[in-house]
């Protein structure tokens, strides 16, 4: 008998001052009733952003008001980030979510019941084509094939310009600079690029360009007509990503330690060839990851190629010459100016099909530059 109650006293000690393993559950059921009352009542319609924020709140707030009745404060204070951190997490998917929702369940019937949308353009799609559409059930006109050709061109120019311009530059910077005064200010000038507006590059390149044909060509108006291109636009966005390439890769450089610098001159290796050798595979993983992830973000921008490249319903391959469409000004054009004023739900589902695409590509483009940067790790091995 006083083993037993031993044992028990024993086991006692142990489990006090601990509360339940249901209790999340009982505090997250209770905070998603509590959050759904309001958000019915507060809001005209149920919002779900809105529900999760106020579920996300009253858990964290009960979670740590019940540890600090059943538990003590260092435990309930514990608690109280951790779920904090959680709970942000979670309310931070929710618009993700929604998007990746709203987006596919708008735009994958549509190209799977028009899969010609991915090699047509709209190329003699008139407005009586969309009205037959809407109106009789006609099969949907027209494709995007001329903007993700030109997204693809456009894109594919600015990385051409700005990787290698990116990737010198933070050489310089991390091992010629030495803190003088012109890395400083290269460092400056660079972290002032990162926050300039998309328009305002796109602003830039127009009239840089327009300033050098005026000076080369003339004024005349087949001359600044002629500055509208891709290349225009690729200048465009080169503006915008030459500073991420720069700060990506000079933070990765300056990972790689000393020690292997100092090794190889100790071997009698030049600095040229250590750099080549030695650093730029030793960082080769983070770079990579940085500039994929700099092309993603250039993909979708919109105001510098409406102001540099222009609008054109048919297919240009040369970036050269003539107006070309991006995908995400052909889904802009499609909202704001559908082809049919009277019947836009045709125009409206080409934009949700190219937006599906254009997400598709930059998700592609983030899960590249994971594999990437898988590729180029560093092997370590016993």
């Amino acid at each position: 008998m006083t083993t037993q109650t031993h044992k028990k006293s024993r086991l006692d000690s142990l489990t006090a001052n601990r509360k339940p393993t249901w209790t999340w559950m009982a505090a997250a059921a209770g905070s998603a009733i509590l959050a759904l009352l309001i958000t019915l009542l507060a809001f005209e319609s149920f919002s779900v952003v809105g529900f999760a924020i106020l579920a996300g709140i009253f858990y964290v707030v009960s979670m740590y008001v019940i540890s600090r009745m059943l538990e003590d404060r260092l435990k309930a204070t514990d608690e109280f980030w951790r779920h904090l951190v959680w709970t942000s997490f979670f309310i931070a998917l929710v618009p993700l979510i929604s998007v990746l929702w709203s987006v596919t369940s708008q735009g994958l019937p549509t190209l799977l019941a028009n899969p010609g949308l991915l090699t047509a353009d709209m190329g003699g799609v008139v407005g009586s084509d969309d009205i037959a559409t809407q109106s009789e059930g006609e099969p949907l006109q027209g494709g995007i094939l001329h903007g993700l050709v030109g997204t693809l061109m456009i894109t594919l120019l600015a990385s051409v310009i700005s990787i290698p311009v990116g990737l010198f530059a933070s050489i310089y910077l991390t091992e010629y600079g030495n803190r003088n005064m012109f890395s400083r200010g290269i460092r400056f000038f660079v972290d002032v690029m990162t926050g300039i507006p998309s328009i305002v590059a796109g602003l830039f390149a127009f009239a840089g360009l327009t300033l050098f044909v005026e000076l080369t060509i003339g004024t005349s108006p087949q001359a600044l007509q002629s500055v509208k291109t891709g290349v225009t636009a690729a200048i465009a966005l080169s503006v915008l990503m030459i500073p991420v390439v720069v700060r990506s890769t000079e933070e990765m450089l300056q990972v790689v330690s000393n020690e292997l610098r100092e090794a190889s001159y100790a071997l009698g290796v030049r600095k040229w060839r250590t750099i080549m050798k030695v650093v730029l595979p030793t960082a080769m993983s983070g770079i990579a990851s940085g500039i994929t992830l700099a092309i993603a973000r250039v993909a979708g921008e919109t105001a510098p190629i409406l102001v540099t490249a222009g609008y054109v319903a048919t297919t240009n391959w040369n970036p050269f010459s003539e107006w070309m469409t991006a995908l995400p000004v052909f889904i802009y054009r499609q909202l704001i100016n559908p082809t049919a004023p009277a019947a836009g739900d045709p125009s409206t589902a080409r934009a949700w099909a190219g937006a599906l695409v254009l997400i598709v590509i930059v998700m592609g483009l983030n899960l590249g530059a994971r594999a990437i940067a898988k590729y180029f790790a560093p092997k370590t091995g016993k």
